[in-house]
């Protein structure tokens, strides 16, 4: 049975792990859960599941204009303010792990819980079931979705599903963090822990952490976990406090790293994979392109991510060119923004002579010729060619029989420049060119 509450009013009601006080002033109804402390709404049409309990979903929709059954019901991840998170640096091996907190990484979605729902860390909703967060705490946590490991694209496909209700079965939120909770990270694990007895919830759980020993000990759990098919370790500085932004209190340690990239391009497959993606053409926030070409299913070479779409890929190394080596795809994003690379002054470049008269200087600026190829267009009597010289290609273009016209293209790396060169030579056979015969162009 709904309830009133009238100007002035006070009256305490209890949440899932704590008490909390539903006050009104004026046309402003209040509640001390962080759910409602946390929205970015208005405070006039702010709400909760405790304000909603007391007074009625009804009640609560028309005094909010709608927003309280909207947030209900709707499938839309509405962007909202970021929440205030911690995120970690990378390890590196000048620096001692003794005594450090030590948990596995879970290759899952960060999803901070607000006491009412969850949000990514650039702050879009995740509509989770409401038998999922029915037994959540009304208290403000800070962990993963999870399916489980090798299986982030999963967990991806489910979070961002809008009818994914029965496959949310398979996810679990693993907490390690209360963000809210006073104290160092031992007070808010302890706080964690807590709460997440007292509520119960099936689905949810705390994440185990460990003391760590030393470097022999970080290297051996990194490997049992790599074993096991799990992403990596993470460190946490005892005692620490909890920060928004990136902190060296919380360091990642993986074998492989992983990072994002923006998808500028689709390179057509060949082979097997012909009529569909070979590989995707990204850039780092560096300006580095390069293609990723392995770790996609069969679905994903079909309907690869769109252009201008955020992904994570896993590399070895960065080549002295800052080139990720051996990419392979782990998923797309949707919890991630990344910077537009910065525009570089371009230099004024010199227009390179015809390729037939490259002397020593030409190639000592450009370098020598690693790759190249040539097409003519017999409908339109035009020939199109081009080369790779180091960092550059350079395409020769025009009617044929004319010496044609020059481009010079800076690319940023050899593979890079010989990758986009193959690209423009595919697309150039699909508008009509044919490979050019012996003295044609």
């Amino acid at each position: 049975m709904s309830e009133t509450l009238e100007d002035g009013d006070e009256v305490e009601v209890e949440g899932s792990s704590s008490t909390y006080t539903l006050s009104r002033k004026g046309n402003v109804y209040m509640c001390s859960c962080p759910a409602w402390r946390n929205q970015g709404l208005g405070i006039e049409v702010r709400t909760c599941k405790h304000l909603r309990g007391y007074l009625g979903d009804e009640v609560e929709a028309k005094r909010t204009g709608g927003v309280a059954s909207a947030r209900a019901s709707s499938t839309k991840k509405e962007k909202e303010t970021a929440p205030p998170i911690l995120l970690a640096h990378k390890w590196e091996l000048d620096h001692d792990p003794t005594g450090w907190w030590m948990s596995e990484k879970l290759d899952g979605l960060r999803a901070y819980w607000d006491g009412e729902t969850f949000v990514s860390r650039l702050g879009n909703r995740f509509f989770a079931p409401d038998w999922f967060v029915a037994d959540l705490p009304a208290d403000t946590l800070d962990g993963e979705l999870w399916v489980g490991r090798k299986m982030f694209k999963q967990a991806n496909s489910i979070v961002r599903s809008s009818g994914a209700n029965a496959a949310w079965k398979t996810v679990t939120y693993v907490v390690f963090d209360a963000p809210n909770a006073t104290g160092g990270f031992e007070d808010r694990l302890a706080h964690a822990q807590k709460v997440m007895a007292k509520a119960g919830a099936p689905h949810a759980r705390v994440l185990d952490h460990a003391r760590c020993d030393g470097i022999v000990h970080l290297r051996e759990e990194l490997a049992r976990v790599e074993g096991l098919g799990g992403e990596g370790l993470m460190l946490r500085q005892p005692g620490s406090k909890y920060i928004a932004g990136r902190s060296s209190t919380l360091l990642k340690v993986k074998t492989f790293h992983d990072t994002e990239a923006r998808v500028i391009g689709h390179a057509p497959g060949t082979g097997k994979h012909k009529g569909r993606l070979g590989a995707l053409v990204c850039e780092l926030p560096s300006g580095a392109r390069f293609n990723v070409g392995t770790g996609f299913s069969d679905a994903e070479r079909e309907a690869p991510p769109k252009l201008g779409a955020v992904i994570t890929f896993r590399y070895q190394e960065l080549s002295e060119d800052g080139v990720p080596r051996f990419p392979s795809f782990v998923g797309e994003r949707i919890d991630v923004e990344l910077p537009k690379p910065t525009p570089k002054k371009a230099a004024k470049q010199p227009e390179p002579p015809p390729v037939q008269d490259a002397g020593d200087d030409f190639v000592a600026q450009y370098g020598a010729v690693t790759w190249k190829t040539s097409l003519v267009h017999d409908s339109e009597h035009k020939f199109w060619r081009i080369e790779v010289r180091g960092k550059h290609h350079i395409a020769t273009f025009g009617k044929l029989g004319s010496t044609g016209q020059m481009r010079l293209t800076e690319i940023g790396s050899t593979t890079g420049a010989r990758s986009d060169a193959e690209k423009r030579a595919l697309a150039k056979k699909k508008e009509g060119y044919r490979l050019a015969k012996a003295g044609e162009a």
